[in-house]
């Protein structure tokens, strides 16, 4: 991966409930089709499913989705081949249960008579008469989405719309936006053009991550609006990113399963503003200790005109507006971290931070959709005595680094940089009661290339995981000699036996609540390598099984999600 891959967090321009709109239709409409289809570069038989899946979209003028999802043994590059596969496929393949290649799903459906095995996952002889069924489907949302791409800086925005014409069975559904490219030419096994096979639909990234963005209002006339700002790196993996290639897709689904429809926007290329000043992160360091926000704010100047000053506007919880006069001098693509003045407020379970920048040099700005960052700040966590930092490193290890010091700023442990990739973990112990502060920094702005960062228990228990950022991120954190690790997590510790795992393991928890669960198993790279369990259950006692025959020696997590919670065990396969 080059040094040059830029990742700027996503900005948050509007994601709340509105009584208007412009993007997305109000009347009552069909599905249209979501084709995910699993490929790859060593896969004899996937351009014809590639052909197959190009004769529903012409079929279809706009009601067809086309994603080419590159992972599996069949993406695996040799030598000096391009690597077509991303850090999402792994997982979305895992859950359709596919068997064989080149397999796809339609909206992410089980149509059982067609099933390769017991998932969504169908051969490409399906695909066809799957599409039909959900064209003929209404659909109770529409989705509309419209992209702007500022050639000369790189910037997309993003404007996404979802709009309910009927209630929806489940209280959150979850947007997806991707991005895709169209003619990359590389090899192929089939298809009969060597190395310059022509590959469309190709997903590149993924703007809401893994699964989704979570929408909370599905009711009848409900309208979800979001604008994302995201600067496209040159390459992603030394695979060039063609501008205007590009297509920008978008859909909404139930759970991790079952799209219920989506669409493709088109994309308006302009030139350089003169005034175009952007928030590209914010990191909002928190003090219970003290009540106080420390907001830092990563400006960008896109604009051609040297940007010398401009206004940030900013807020807790919809109070009153705060102004921060900013002055300096940046060039065009040049970057600076603000700090803006602290900030004193009350803690509670959801602590609301708004921060907009404005009149770049005196002027109105001439792309305000990268203006603004909205973030919800968590309540402050208390911790047991001994904890862990896992930090996963997918690229750039050198720039990597962290530490958690104390009210003095004493260093209590520190890690970084490294010299390899993969999962590091550094057990630590509290030295005394009170507020201490961890933070983590990415030389790179690479924000650790879609690793995961978090604090686990002693038990590597999940107890807090780091949100999305570039450059650095930063949280409290207290400790309390009388709070036990019982009282910070939501869930019953999970149980694993045998553990080490030979073949067949039982896997033993206990929910309080009916509740939304996924359980998979990850490797020591964070990936996902088999999906266990996705659904609702029951409260009570659980007892699953797991197979391992099919994993290889070696240590892996159980990661089980229950709603927005995160519990780890980590489990050895010896066989």
């Amino acid at each position: 991966m080059k040094h040059l891959f830029t990742l700027i967090a996503m900005v948050l321009f509007s994601a709340t409930t509105l009584s208007a709109q412009n993007i997305v239709g109000t009347d009552p409409e069909n599905k249209n089709v979501i084709l995910e289809e699993f490929t790859g570069i060593h896969c004899v038989f996937c351009p014809d499913g590639h052909a197959i899946a190009q004769s529903i979209y012409n079929a279809n003028p706009g009601d067809v989705v086309l994603i080419n999802i590159h992972t599996g043994s069949y993406a695996v590059p040799s030598g000096n081949e391009p690597d077509f596969r991303t850090p999402w496929g792994s997982a979305i393949a895992a859950q359709s249960g596919l068997a064989g290649y080149p397999a796809g799903t339609v909206n992410r459906h089980l149509f059982p008579n067609w099933s390769q095995g017991s998932g969504t996952a169908m051969s490409r002889g399906s695909w066809s008469a799957a599409s039909n069924q959900i064209l003929a489907q209404p659909s109770y949302l529409n989705v509309g989405l419209v992209s702007t791409i500022v050639t000369s800086t790189r910037q997309l925005i993003v404007e996404v719309e979802v709009y309910y014409t009927d209630d929806s069975p489940f209280s959150s559904n979850y947007l997806n936006v991707a991005i895709l490219q169209n003619d990359i030419f590389g090899p192929q096994t089939g298809g009969g053009a060597g190395n310059n096979y022509n590959h469309k639909h190709m997903l590149r990234h993924l703007l809401t991550g893994q699964w989704g963005e979570e929408i909370t209002q599905t009711t009848t006339g409900s309208l979800f609006s979001k604008t994302y700002a995201y600067e496209l790196p040159e390459d992603y993996t030394d695979v060039d990113v063609i501008l205007e290639d590009l297509d920008i897709v978008a859909f909404v689904t139930e759970s991790h399963q079952e799209a219920i429809s989506g669409s493709s926007g088109e994309i308006t290329f302009i030139e350089s503003n003169d005034y175009d000043a952007a928030i590209t992160n914010v990191t909002v360091p928190v003090s219970a200790c003290s009540g106080e926000l420390n907001p830092v704010v990563e400006l960008k100047n896109y604009g051609v005109v040297d940007l010398t000053s401009l206004e940030f506007v900013y807020n807790v919880n919809g109070g009153d507006d705060m102004t921060y006069s900013w002055t300096g001098n940046l060039a065009q693509n040049q970057t600076e971290t603000v700090s803006l003045p602290t900030i004193t407020y009350t803690s509670s379970a959801n602590t609301a931070f708004g921060v907009n920048c404005e009149m770049p040099n005196g002027v109105p700005d001439e792309l305000p959709q990268n203006d603004s960052y909205n973030t919800n700040i968590p309540e402050s966590q208390y911790y047991p005595e001994d904890c862990i930092v896992v930090v996963e490193v997918l690229g750039n290890p050198e720039d990597i680094t962290w530490s958690i010091v104390d009210e003095n700023n004493e260093v209590l442990v520190e890690g970084g940089p490294y010299t390899d990739q993969g999962i590091k973990f550094a057990p630590f112990t509290f030295s005394q009661a009170g507020c201490y502060a961890f933070t983590l920094n990415d030389a790179s702005g690479e924000g650790l290339s879609g690793g995961f960062y978090m604090i686990a228990s002693s038990d590597q228990d999940i107890l807090w995981e780091g949100p999305a950022f570039s450059y650095v991120s930063a949280t409290e954190m207290a400790y309390d000699p009388d709070v036990s690790v019982e009282d910070v997590l939501v869930s019953e510790n999970i149980t694993v036996f045998p553990n080490p795992v030979t073949n067949q393991a039982s896997i033993e928890f206990e929910l309080r609540t009916n509740t939304q669960v996924q359980i998979s198993v990850v490797d020591m790279l964070g990936r996902q390598v088999k999906n266990i369990f996705e659904g609702e259950m029951h409260s009570g006692a659980q007892n699953l099984q797991m197979d391992a025959n099919d994993l290889d020696n070696g240590v892996y997590f159980i990661k089980m999600q229950l709603n927005n919670e995160v519990v780890t065990k980590k489990i050895m396969v010896s066989k």
